[in-house]
Parts: C-alpha cells; structure tokens; sequence
C-alpha cells in the first residue's frame, strides 16, 4: 500500500482535515502520480455537504487532477516518468458493455467507478484527488498538453470536458450561434470553447456583472437574463444553447431563443425536475437534451484541442488550509472561475 497526504471531511457540515490515506500498490498498468494541482468542483461541494444523496464518510473528494507520472507499473506501456499526466471523474468501469466499447465509459451499463464517493474492483470506497498522490489504471488516465500550464489544466479534467462534448456533438463551430447559460466554472470554458471552435457565442447570464470578462473570454453577446427584452431580441437566433445553470429553470423562455432544429442541452444538475412544454418543442423542432462529461477518447481529444488553442481555466490558486473558505466562496459565486488546490500543501 502506498500511504498519501489528504483532506477529508468526516460528516455532512464539517470542516477539511489533514488525513493519511492508503492507495494501492500499484499493479502491471497502474501509474502512480505526484499531484500538481487538484481542482475544485461545485460537484465536490454538493457530495460533501451530503446534498446528493448517500456519502462514503471520510471522504477525500477531488476529480480535476493534474500532475506527473512517479512511477509504473510492469506492463504499462502508454505513460512514462515523468510524463504530464491527468485524471478526471471517472477511474473504472466494466469494459465491456456497448457504451464502454463506444468509448462512451462514463455511461457504462454497469455503472463507472467515479473517482470519488464510489466503490472500487477491490470493493473499497474510492478517494479523490485533495492529496498529493494518486493510483490509477493507465486506460483512465490523460495526457495532458505541455502547451498549458498545470493549474490552468486541472479544470479542464471536469468542467473542459463538460463544455466541450456537447459543444462537439451539437456541431458548434464557424457559422453557428451558441448561447452559453450560466458565467461560471463550467460557463466560462464553454465560452472559450465554443470561441475557439469557430462558433459565434452569446452569454446569458442573469446581471452584466461579467460582460467584460465574457468577451475578453470569446463571446460576441453578452445579455442578462434578468431583463425580458433579451428574450424578445434574440428570439429564434440560437442554434445550440448550453446550460449550465444547477437552479431551477423555466425552459419555455429558453427554447424561444432557438432556431429550427436547434438543441437545448443542460449540463447542470437542477434539484427539482424541470418541466418541458412538448407544444414548445415542436414550434422550431427543437430538442432538449442533457450530457455527462465524455469518455476517455472524447477528453484527451478535448487535452489534445485546448493545447493546441491555448484554453486553460481562469483560476485562482490556493493553499490545502482554504478548501472550506473555498467552498462558502463558490456557493456565493465569488470566484472567477475556478478554484484549484497546490497539492504540495497537503503534506
């Protein structure tokens, strides 16, 4: 067993504190990672906090990791020391069920071991990336882009590969009108994205607080959702919005904004069930639609498009002892836009 540095939280409620953990030994295609940077995401916060549902207590969340290969294990053959190394929400799954096949692990008919709160082969609870170093199967791990620096490159194991695939799938790019719904963690890479993509980009978001950082970031529009005539204005404009919003939130306005064929895609996880008008749906022939981070394949093609554009996070750095202030801070929308953890301070 290889003993690592951690923060944990106990209970639903309770503050991060210094813990041993134990990972495994590694095995012939394990990799053993001396963490860099670990993100933190409003998903960390919900399973902490005990809001989504049951938690495997003590709990080590943590699912942007980025750092360096330590180590090998005898057979592995795609990752060297030394190599620039990622690993995201997910670190199992069956392997063989159509999705697993498709490359599409994160919808494994039998269910993936997510990085944290799941359980693992050997049957035990697994722990995420708040240490300082981790195990994993090499098929579950990432190259990451030398192009990028490491902080601006953890963010991307979520909250990149969260924007990017529906992005793709929906055939954002040169041409195309995207709204991204929502400025924050998720927002903000969706709108470097889709920029890069080609795509002509809108923000909606409820105040004009972060217009200015919106177009440095890539959008050509930026409107608050607060005032109605933004929903008359750019009424049938829209090919693809993508929501990031976890509140609440009336469709009907939304898919107003669409054009024919256009495609409402939510990426945010609203706590109450949202209701769809079907009378909406066949006005434009819109869709609505909803996406869950990708697959192995599809989030190193999303490494790989960043490095080659230049899209890391907008992040701000902190120190192990800040997780909780980081915390209360994301719930308060004070943080542009993504808070990312220096894993040298969990010694």
């Amino acid at each position: 067993m290889i003993t690592v540095h951690a923060r944990a939280t106990d209970a639903a409620g309770a503050p991060f504190h210094p813990a041993s953990i134990e990972r495994r030994a590694l095995g012939p295609r394990d990799v053993l990672i001396d963490i860099a940077f670990a993100g933190i995401c409003h998903s960390d916060i919900h399973t902490a906090r005990g809001e989504w549902g049951a938690v495997r207590y003590p709990l080590v969340p943590g699912h942007e990791i980025a750092g360096t290969v330590a180590a090998i294990g005898t057979e592995v053959e795609s990752f060297a020391v030394g190599d620039r190394i990622g690993v995201g929400c997910f670190v199992d799954s069956c392997r063989r069920c159509v999705n697993c096949l498709a490359g599409e692990e994160q919808y494994c008919r039998n269910g993936a071991t997510f990085t944290y709160n799941s359980i693992g082969r050997d049957g035990q609870p697994t722990s995420g990336g708040y240490c300082d170093r981790f195990v994993v199967d090499e098929r579950y791990a990432l190259h990451l882009p030398e192009a990028l620096p490491l902080e601006a490159t953890a963010p991307l194991l979520c909250a990149g590969i969260t924007m990017y695939s529906p992005l793709r799938r929906w055939g954002a790019g040169a041409g195309r009108k995207v709204a991204i719904v929502g400025m924050g963690g998720l927002g903000h890479m969706g709108v470097k994205i889709a920029h890069a993509m080609g795509a002509e980009v809108t923000v909606l978001s409820h105040s004009l607080t972060k217009r200015q950082d919106g177009r440095r970031l890539g959008a050509s529009h930026y409107a608050a959702t607060s005032d109605p005539s933004t929903f008359e204005e750019l009424a049938h404009s829209q090919d693809l919005i993508v929501s990031t919003l976890s509140a609440h939130v009336e469709l009907e306005p939304y898919l107003g904004l669409l054009a024919l064929d256009g495609a409402y895609v939510n990426v945010g996880l609203p706590e109450v069930p949202v209701l769809v008008d079907t009378t909406s749906l066949g006005r434009s022939r819109v869709a609505v639609s909803g996406s869950m981070i990708g697959g192995i394949r599809e989030t190193q093609e999303m490494l790989d498009f960043c490095g080659a554009h230049g899209i890391g996070a907008e992040v701000e750095v902190i120190g192990a002892g800040d997780i909780d202030k980081a915390y209360d801070r994301v719930v308060a929308s004070d943080v542009r836009y993504r808070f990312v953890i220096d894993a040298s301070t969990f010694a």
